[in-house]
C-alpha cells in the first residue's frame, strides 16, 4: 500500500518559521516520522514538498496515474483558496486526509476556510505533528477497509 504525504507552500520553513505556532519539528522530522509510522502499519509513505502550485498538481496527477491507496495533505496557505488543487485533488479515487500542524480555526478568519474540506475524508488540525500522524493512521485505516469493499 503506497500512500502519498503532500507538502504545501511554505512547509520546507517548519522549524524556523514561527514556531510558537508550529512547533520546532522540522520537515524532515515529519517526515521520517510519518516514514517509520507508515511502515509499522504495513504502508509505504511518499513525501512530497513544493512551493509551487503547478508542481502540487503534477504530483496528484501522477498520483491518479500510479493509484496510490490514500493521500495525507497539508496544503498550507493553498488550502484556503486553491481551486486548482482542490479540483486535481478530486479526480483521486482514494480516501483524503487533509491534515495542519495548527487549529485553522482558532487563527485570523480567512483561514477558517478549507477549499478542500468538501473532498476529503476528514481534517486534523492543532496537534502539532500529531495531526500528520493522526492523518495518516486515519488515511491507512480508510484505504484498507476500501480495499476489502
Amino acid at each position: 500500500m503506497k500512500v502519498l504525504t503532500l507538502h504545501g507552500i511554505n512547509l520546507n520553513m517548519f522549524g524556523k518559521r514561527d514556531p510558537a505556532q508550529y512547533g520546532t519539528a522540522t520537515l524532515d522530522d515529519i517526515n521520517q516520522g510519518l516514514q517509520k509510522l507508515g511502515q509499522e502499519l504495513g504502508a509505504e509513505v511518499e513525501c512530497f514538498q513544493t512551493n509551487f502550485e503547478g508542481a502540487m498538481v503534477e504530483k496528484i496527477h501522477q498520483a491518479y496515474v500510479d493509484n496510490v491507496a490514500a493521500v495525507v495533505i497539508n496544503a498550507g496557505a493553498w488550502t484556503h483558496y486553491s481551486y486548482g488543487i482542490r479540483d486535481a485533488l478530486a479526480i483521486l479515487k482514494c480516501p483524503i486526509v487533509e491534515v495542519h500542524m495548527s487549529n485553522i480555526h482558532a487563527r485570523e478568519a480567512f483561514r477558517h476556510h478549507s477549499v478542500l474540506a468538501e473532498i476529503a475524508q476528514g481534517q486534523v488540525a492543532g496537534f502539532g505533528v500529531d495531526s500528520y500522524l493522526l492523518g495518516l493512521r486515519t488515511a491507512i485505516s480508510h484505504a484498507k477497509a476500501r480495499a476489502k469493499a
